[in-house]
């Protein structure tokens, strides 16, 4: 699963620790989420989804590998 994390970060201009406060998990959580390296929960995808106004599906997306 891909993201547009960082973009999303960008045009909000919020930093990785900003929005890891504002979702309760750590700096190092989202920049895993940014690379690649981590899933995240449902839970944790809507509340990054509330964050930046958007639905699930524009922030995080299949690739073709899944």
């Amino acid at each position: 699963m891909k993201n547009s994390l960082k973009v999303e970060r960008a045009i909000k201009n919020i930093t990785q620790a900003q929005l890891a406060k504002l979702i309760d998990v750590s700096r190092q959580t989202i920049n895993a989420m940014e690379l690649n390296k981590y899933v995240p929960s449902t839970v944790l995808a809507l509340k990054i989804s509330r964050v930046f106004d958007k639905n699930v599906n524009e922030i995080f997306f299949l690739d073709e590998e899944d």
